[in-house]
Formats: C-alpha cells, sequence, structure tokens
C-alpha cells in the first residue's frame, strides 16, 4: 500500500519534527493545520490514513463518506480517545490506534509550575510588577513546598512522575487510587479517600477519565473537604472536575488557588482567540477569567513539549507499521 498520510491539526512549530519522522519511518507526510470535523472531513477524501489529535471529532455520517472513499486506517496521536468515533469505525471496517503514553515528565511539569505559580503567587506578582508596582503585599508571602504535603489524585505513570519531581523539592507526598501499583507504593503514601483530601495542601489531578463513572469526581463536596487555602491542580480531563464548584470554592475564598490545563467541553473555549475577554463563550469561563490569578488557565499544552510531540509521532507511525506487518496493531482502539 501507497505509506501517505494525512495529517490533520499539526501547529507550525511541530512541522519539522512531523518532516523529520515521516522520512525516518518511510511515510509521505501531507501536513494539514486545521481539525478535521464534520465540516471540512472532505479534505481527507481519498486518503487511505488519516492522523488526528484530540479537537478532531467527525460525525458517523462523515466517516461513512470517508469509508467509501477508501478510508482504512484513523490513526490518533493522543492517549485519549474519546474523539474518535469508534462505533462508526467498526461498522465501516476502518482501523483505529492511539498512543498510550507519551513523556510523563511533560504533563508533570506543567502540573508542578502551575502549583508552584499559585503557591508562590507568582502571576500575582509579576502582574503587579509589569504594571510597575514594586510593593511588596502581604499576599506576595507564601509557604515553601518542602512544608507541604502534596496529594497525587491517580498514581499511573504521570502521577508517580509527578509524585518524584515533589519530592525532590522535600514535600511530603501522599496518594489514591483505586489501583495502587507497587511501583507508586515506592513514590507516596497511599491514603483513603478523605484521608486524602483533608491532608493535602496541594492536589494534582491525574485521574483517567471514564465516562458515566468518574464525571465531577472533584464536586463541591470533595471541595468542602480540601483544607482552606489549599491549591488544586487540574491536568488530566475537564470532566472529572465540576468547574462551577471550583468557581465557588475560590469566590468564598476556601480554595486559594486553581489551575488547569483542561476544562469540560473545552472545544468552545480553548484554541480560540477572544478580542474582547470580557464576551467569552459561557458565564462560566468569563467567572475562571476574572479570577485571575487565583486561577491559572493554560489552553491545553501539557503535552506541547519536544519530548511528547516525538513520542506521539513516533508511536503512531510505528503503529501504522505493525498494521502493515502483520495486520494487527497492539494500540488498536479496535476491539
Amino acid at each position: 500500500m501507497e505509506k501517505k498520510i494525512i495529517c490533520f491539526g499539526v501547529r507550525d512549530y511541530e512541522i519539522p519534527y512531523f518532516e523529520q519522522l515521516g522520512k525516518q519511518y518511510g511515510y509521505e507526510l501531507v501536513l494539514r493545520p486545521q481539525f478535521l470535523n464534520t465540516e471540512n472531513y472532505k479534505d481527507a477524501l481519498g486518503y487511505e490514513i488519516v492522523m488526528v489529535r484530540g479537537n478532531c471529532v467527525v460525525s458517523y455520517d462523515a466517516m461513512k463518506d470517508l469509508a467509501a472513499h477508501g478510508l482504512k486506517y484513523y490513526l490518533t496521536r493522543t492517549a485519549g480517545f474519546n474523539h474518535v468515533d469508534l462505533k462508526a469505525c467498526k461498522d465501516f471496517g476502518i482501523e483505529s490506534a492511539y498512543v498510550p503514553g507519551y513523556s510523563p515528565n511533560a504533563i508533570s511539569e506543567l502540573a508542578l509550575t502551575l502549583a508552584m505559580m499559585l503557591l508562590r503567587n507568582t502571576a500575582y506578582t509579576t502582574d503587579l510588577t509589569h504594571r510597575g508596582q514594586f510593593k511588596v503585599t502581604s499576599q506576595m508571602f507564601s509557604r515553601e513546598v518542602r512544608g507541604c504535603t502534596v496529594g497525587i489524585l491517580g498514581c499511573g505513570r504521570i502521577g508517580c512522575t509527578t509524585a518524584k519531581l515533589f519530592k525532590g523539592l522535600g514535600s511530603r507526598v501522599v496518594g489514591y487510587d483505586i489501583y495502587q501499583s507497587d511501583y507508586a507504593k515506592q513514590l507516596v503514601e497511599f491514603l483513603p479517600l478523605d484521608e486524602f483530601i483533608a491532608q493535602s495542601d496541594i492536589i494534582i489531578v491525574h485521574l483517567a477519565y471514564i465516562k458515566g463513572s468518574n464525571d465531577n469526581f472533584i464536586n463541591a463536596e470533595f471541595l468542602s473537604k480540601m483544607k482552606k487555602g489549599s491549591i488544586l491542580v487540574n491536568v488530566a480531563r475537564g470532566e472529572v472536575l465540576d468547574t462551577q464548584a471550583c468557581i465557588d470554592s475560590i469566590k468564598n475564598n476556601h480554595l486559594a488557588g486553581l489551575g488547569i490545563d483542561v476544562i469540560d467541553n473545552e472545544k468552545t473555549l480553548f484554541f480560540h482567540n477572544f478580542d474582547d475577554p470580557k464576551h467569552m463563550d459561557t458565564p462560566i469561563h468569563q467567572d475562571l477569567i476574572d479570577l485571575y490569578p487565583r486561577v491559572l488557565i493554560t489552553p491545553h499544552v501539557a503535552s506541547s513539549t519536544d519530548k511528547a510531540l516525538i513520542d506521539m509521532i513516533e508511536v503512531s507511525l510505528k503503529n501504522m507499521d505493525e498494521y502493515i506487518e502483520t495486520g494487527k496493531c497492539k494500540n488498536t482502539l479496535i476491539k
């Protein structure tokens, strides 16, 4: 078969990595900046292989049309795959594979960065100095992270990496997870959920999202059990966190700070520019903006590092190699 792949959602800074790895693995990669969706899916007609990222969402009927025009493989260069219509893939005989893991340090480093910015009030402070205000205020006084208990909610590969980073700074690190691996037990002190919440000064969320199972896992009740003045950072999935409950907790001065790289239904907010931030698409998003610098938002960029990108592209191409060589792939989404 022709080793040609059309890749969607490719940012300018990613192009050299795609070109280098495409050449290395013997693929012709056709790069497109737009996210593949139901409106523009015809751009992919005639291609046997498509590679997408998380914000590429294509309807069932569009997938049917793509299959009718020769689509055989639908690769996603992401660990999450809720954007892939698996029913359509099964119904139309399209193979699909994902990237089960990429550089955990990419996500962990952003989690640490957001937590430290909130702990040391650096966004607040640099915002003042940017405006020429250099007097020291009471809000610039902070705790040291070595005196904090850091809770890792979800202690898989990424959670364990985050635990190592905070332990390296001298923090006590506790964890909560339904599954407790032997490796994780070497890094964190596992606690029952209520104790985990009550003892943590900073909680980092690395929960995998299971639709219908842990939606809004972090809700008003969860937040009420957190220490007054504690910090919450979510770099996992937006669906596990009740955004309105977090806003209320910040406004009530219970939660000291919130850092998020993900948000529920993020496609209405992330990857768009608003000429006037006061005219956001929803009141919730406006509230989040208004609560800066106690709320810090990054637009799903945790995986935007060189090493993570290389992992995503390389594993995707190796997935395709497996399909070509064996007809199967260990990272298949079609069970």
